[in-house]
């Protein structure tokens, strides 16, 4: 329809003229790009300029419906940051740009979207990207160190351990780098001087994934740094700033070789002259301008001059004008003068060679006559007389409104897409595309209708989400036994001390490392690696008033007999609650493995490692015939609520009802949607009760429930209510379980017996978790972000009114949205009109509890749909609606909240791809608390994903844990810390199954000790990072299993390379260590002459044996005590002495 339009015009050949086609109203824009991108592209691919990122990201949305085939599309991303700003942009981000600006001059086909305000960011000259793009292939000659050097010069960062781009690690033969524009990064392995591997590995578990033949390596930034560059940087910004260069941050941190934040901005020094956009452009690019591009350029250049006349005062931080860094307005639409250029016009006043037809879409909410939608649309299918097509917004709408269409007498067929709708001559269809505007050219022609001309804007989710790779649940552990110095440690036979630090000592003239740990009075104690084990860290309170122990002294083993004399008494009461539990029979589920396959296999997106196990797990607990009830545990945003989908799913196909218990009406209506959607292709009914339904429709939904029509009930704490008679309730899932009060879980404890219980949480409360953590109720726990998240940055800061603006600008310019969370409803509207006063342009909503259903849903509806920039706010968003353009949250009085609402309400932004921002205000330090500052700086410190369960257990240390069963808060906790508390309590649980009576005074098992006289440990110049020694020290000393050792080898090997002597002699004494554990020998001594065996009271191994062996060869062999095994024997090196032990201990391990 735009082809033929286009035929007597000069575009796309005559370069230097410009065309205009219109008017092109609603999602015709798209349409008109999708039909003429295949004119175009005969060899040349089509850009197109749009009037912002926002724009960029609907027109990147919509595409796909009006493509026929799979043509790239391209964005060029823009920094997200403010002009002349104090933040660098993120580094996927940059990733993302080179990759663009790489392959831009290369492209042959397909569609580039470019917003205008990218477009004026002045670029590095085209020469800079190509000449700094390495190809590396196997067998290629290879130089370590100038390579290390020139990724240097490059701007890449050494580190120890390769996690993002732009960063290389160099160990001996091996070299890690992530490359931009790469999706993965890779391990180059040598052999002498060339290239023998290359392999991409996983940035999480850092193991080997694949084998390539080559890599690409570009640029890590826009401009290069070091060397002749740091020369030429100088000698620019000499002659460009006047006053002393020394005393400007930005000058000395670049001429040092360090990048500070915002150095993008003085990219023109980097170079003799910068590049635009335009260079990169292939020969011959057709161009299309759309929508209001000019007056967007004209805004965002008085942005930038705005901001360099009110910032470029500060003489410790000159900035560039505004020319040289940006091209000025004049100069782009110069640039755009020497190309083929049509401009589509979207309104019918503006004028143009090549009229549409196209008319704007009718909103048929509007239209005249009563009735409902059904009624409105078949009265327009009837006047209009021509093809129709019906567009949802997903699978789930999709069934709804086929289910409602066919009351009024309408059906629709299903289409994929729009041209294959215009070829197959259908009267009326139906396709699915998250595409929210219409396309209209009058009655009797083509037509395409979107949900929101039936309904006005509504609420659907949209996820910007990828696959994801493997990851490694070890991280979690990794993240809780990291250690820093300073903080207290448990060791069990000494008590509390502090850490400060690794030590190598040598005794017996071989190297050993040693731990440190300070206790009471100044005395320190040397812990050898080997016992690792023995040590865990002190989670019972605040680390700095620790009690810290007397060595030598009574007071520890009283502490530790108190705590085990307590821990044997809940282990009574435990053990009976155990009892009661799996006494009860509860109902085993039966699966239908192909409709389980076929439910699973509809979920969008690749389960993370930990999501499988989660769901896994549930399924297991379901299929058996005892009762469920366990605690899903979850950062905001991971995934939790598909495993409570696929749960439902299971207790629906074996005809049991499922009840949805969720804190807010908000997230109530919210979940409602998402299982729609869910279960928009089974039989299966789900409704929703909220305050948002009047009496009649309840009373509906109850006599429904009560028949057993209703499978999947949702619902605030009504819920609990008696009057709701399920028929037969199989399942009760709790969401956002920190949310209720101690009387709704009264309630839900009467369920207990019978119904299954799946809680949902990201932020457990101290003692749920100590009950998961004691066994009470099953625990999984999900920590695997979903790809291409990003952490959030969090800030701490006093509250100014320039920080509030620089932060929602630095939002509101990339197209996002911002929560501004005041949390007093008296002065919230106060607090909005302020904001309306500093940001007059911005358009502001409020939602607070107190509104009115209708108004709060509308608000919420509104700011989804972008109508709004700021939403301020109350707490009622903790737990609202997914909102993946808002990522930025400003918090006032921050240090009013507790960690883990803290936490939840951070949850709210960076849900996309986008690095998201959040601001905690709160008043001086001086004014707050110590415990809000504790919980403040926790919060910033726990920035990384996945962090809601770190934070349960700080929210832990700050508050204490609290007695598992009863109302007691422990004392006794508190003296000997969490961890070891929960092995007490472990071992008490373990010896009454057993049937014996636990025994307080018994020594706790501190495993065994082998000394084999060798240096064994983990040498420096192999691995310099302390962090991950100590990490592989404790999964060394905690193996207890000869597999787990190798895994460990397999995997230091892949990351570091062979393994070094002391490293294997480190693996040997191991691999002793847990064969000797199982005998009952709690130490191992052994010289070149031979040595001793020590056996604990508890031996497996007959003393028959001993006797016999002793007979056998009294030269060699000793009693020597009670329990102790003498040996005299030459045994001069290591493997003598392991073959030797080998031969001694099989025969025992055999009889046992």
């Amino acid at each position: 329809m735009f082809r033929d339009l286009i035929t007597d015009t000069p575009w796309p050949e005559a370069p230097g003229t410009r065309t205009a086609l219109g008017p092109v109203p609603g999602a015709a824009s798209s349409a008109a790009i999708a039909e003429l991108a295949s004119v175009a592209n005969e060899g040349r691919p089509l850009v197109v300029l749009v009037a912002n990122s926002a724009e960029a990201h609907i027109l990147e949305r919509e595409l796909p419906l009006f493509l026929t085939d799979s043509m790239p599309v391209f964005t060029l991303p823009d920094w997200e940051t403010l002009p002349y700003d104090h933040f660098s942009p993120h580094q996927d981000i940059v990733s993302q740009r080179l990759r663009t600006l790489y392959e831009l001059p290369r492209l042959t086909r397909g569609i580039v979207i470019l917003p205008i305000t990218t477009a004026m960011l002045r670029t590095p000259p085209q020469h800079y990207v190509e000449g700094n793009t390495l190809d590396l292939r196997i067998g290629d000659t290879f130089d370590p160190d100038a390579f290390a050097k020139s990724l240097t010069l490059n701007g890449y960062r050494a580190v120890e351990t390769v996690f993002e781009h732009g960063e290389f690690a160099v160990r001996g033969a091996l070299l890690d780098v992530f490359p931009m524009g790469s999706e993965q990064p890779y391990r180059i392995d040598l052999l002498d001087d060339e290239v023998e591997t290359l392999r991409t590995f996983d940035p999480e578990t850092q193991r080997t994934v694949d084998r390539v033949e080559q890599i690409k390596l570009m640029p890590a930034r826009e401009f290069p740094i070091g060397g002749e560059a740091i020369h030429r940087f100088q000698m620019a910004w000499y002659d460009s700033f006047e006053g002393d260069a020394d005393l400007c941050p930005a000058f000395t941190e670049i001429s040092a070789g360090r990048v500070p934040g915002g150095a993008e901005y003085y990219l023109p020094l980097f170079f003799e002259r910068c590049g635009t956009v335009f260079d990169y452009l292939p020969d011959g690019a057709a161009l299309i301008l759309l929508g209001d591009h000019h007056s967007a350029a004209q805004r965002y250049w008085h942005e930038i001059t705005s901001r360099f006349e009110e910032y470029g005062i500060d003489p410790r931080r000159p900035l560039l004008p505004p020319q040289r860094g940006f091209m000025p307005v004049e100069e782009i639409y110069a640039n755009l003068g020497q190309y083929c250029v049509l401009e589509l016009k979207l309104d019918e006043q503006s004028p143009a060679h090549a009229r549409t037809q196209l008319k704007p879409p009718p909103q048929l909410t509007d239209s005249d006559g009563p009735g409902s939608y059904q009624e409105k649309l078949k009265r327009f299918i009837e006047d209009h007389q021509g093809p129709v097509l019906l567009c949802a917004e997903s699978q789930g709408r999709k069934e709804v409104l086929l289910e409602n269409l066919a009351k009024a007498g309408l059906h629709p067929e299903p289409s994929a897409n729009w041209p294959s709708f215009l070829e197959s001559g259908m009267s009326f269809a139906v396709t699915v595309a998250p595409v929210d505007r219409g396309v209209y050219a009058g009655p009797g022609l083509p037509t395409l209708v979107s949900e929101a001309q039936l309904f006005g804007q509504r609420v659907a989710q949209r996820r910007r989400r990828k696959t994801q790779e493997e990851t490694d649940t070890d991280a979690i552990i990794r993240d809780l036994t990291e250690l820093r110095q300073g903080l207290p440690v448990v060791h069990i036979e000494h008590g509390v001390g502090r850490y400060l630090g690794l030590q190598v000592l040598n005794i017996d003239g071989d190297p050993a490392e040693f731990l440190l740990l300070e206790y009471a009075e100044g005395n320190k104690l040397y812990v050898p690696v080997g016992s690792l084990h023995l040590i865990s860290r002190y989670t019972a309170g605040d680390p700095d008033t620790a009690p810290l122990h007397r060595l030598g002294s009574e007071q520890w083993e009283k502490a530790r007999r108190r705590a085990r004399q307590r821990a044997a008494d809940v282990a009574a009461q435990l053990l009976e609650v155990y009892a009661r539990r799996e006494a009860r029979t509860g109902h085993a589920h039966e699966l239908d493995e192909s409709k389980w396959q076929r439910f699973c296999e509809s979920f969008p997106f690749e389960e993370t490692p930990d999501q499988a196990a989660a769901i896994e797990a549930v399924r297991a607990d379901m299929c058996a015939p005892k009762v469920m009830d366990r605690l899903v545990c979850g950062d905001v945003g991971f995934g939790k609520t598909e495993v409570a989908m696929r749960a439902a799913f299971i207790a629906a196909q074996n005809g049991r009802q499922s009840a949805i218990l969720v804190p807010t009406t908000l997230l109530a209506n919210q979940h409602h949607d998402n299982f729609r959607d869910r279960f928009a292709d089974w039989p299966y009914t789900v409704e929703v009760v909220s305050r948002f339904q009047s009496a009649k429709d309840l009373d509906g939904i109850i006599a429904r429930v009560q028949s057993g029509e209703v499978d999947i009930l949702i619902g605030t704490h009504k819920l609990l209510q008696s009057d709701f008679g399920f028929r037969d309730l199989g399942l009760l899932i709790i969401d956002e379980e920190h949310r209720f009060g101690v009387k709704q879980k009264d309630a839900i404890k009467a369920l207990r017996a019978e119904v299954d219980i799946l809680t949902m949480t990201a932020t457990p409360i101290p003692r749920t978790l100590n009950m998961a953590l004691g066994g009470l109720r099953d625990l999984s726990i999900i920590a695997t972000p979903p790809a291409r998240r990003l952490s959030i940055k969090t800030f701490i800061r006093e509250h100014t009114i320039a920080l509030v603006k620089e932060a929602v600008l630095r939002e509101t310019l990339r197209g996002g949205q911002v929560f501004y969370l005041h949390n007093e409803v008296k002065t919230i509207e106060e607090s909005a009109r302020k904001l309306g006063e500093l940001l007059p342009e911005l358009s502001i909503g409020v939602a607070h509890g107190q509104l009115r259903e209708q108004a709060l849903e509308k608000v919420m509806s509104d700011f989804y749909h972008q109508h709004h920039h700021i939403l301020i706010c109350s707490t009622i968003i903790e737990t609202g609606i997914d909102i993946p353009n808002a990522n930025t949250i400003i918090i006032e009085r921050a240090d009013k909240f507790g960690l883990a609402q803290l936490h939840q309400l951070r949850g709210r932004v960076g849900r996309s791809h986008h690095q998201a921002y959040a601001y905690l205000l709160s008043p001086p330090r001086s004014l707050i608390t110590s415990d809000a500052q504790k919980r403040l700086e926790a919060i910033e410190a726990a920035g990384d994903l996945g962090a809601g369960y770190q934070i349960a257990s700080h929210d832990m240390e700050i508050r204490g844990a609290g007695e598992l069963l009863g109302a007691e808060q422990s004392g006794q906790i508190h003296q000997v810390g969490f961890s070891l508390y929960l092995n007490m309590l472990e071992s008490a649980v373990a010896a009454l199954r057993r049937g014996d009576i636990p025994d307080i005074d018994q020594p706790l098992d501190t495993g065994t000790e082998v000394k084999l006289h060798v240096p064994a440990l983990i040498t420096e110049d192999y691995l310099p990072d302390i962090t991950t020694r100590l990490v592989l020290y404790k999964r060394i000393a905690q193996a207890n299993s000869a597999d787990q050792l190798r895994e460990i080898q397999v995997e230091m090997i892949d990351r570091f390379g062979l393994l070094p002597e002391p490293v294997k002699n480190l693996f040997t004494a191991a691999l002793l260590r847990v064969r000797a554990q199982r005998l009952g020998i709690s130490e191992i001594d052994m010289t070149d002459e031979g040595g001793s065996i020590e056996f604990t009271s508890a031996t497996v191994v007959e003393p028959a044996a001993i006797v016999n062996l002793i007979q056998s060869d009294p030269q060699c062999y000793s009693l020597s005590g009670s329990g102790k095994l003498r040996v005299k024997k030459a045994l001069p090196t290591l493997l003598s002495r392991a073959e030797f032990l080998e031969n001694l201990m099989s025969p025992w391990l055999e009889a046992a």
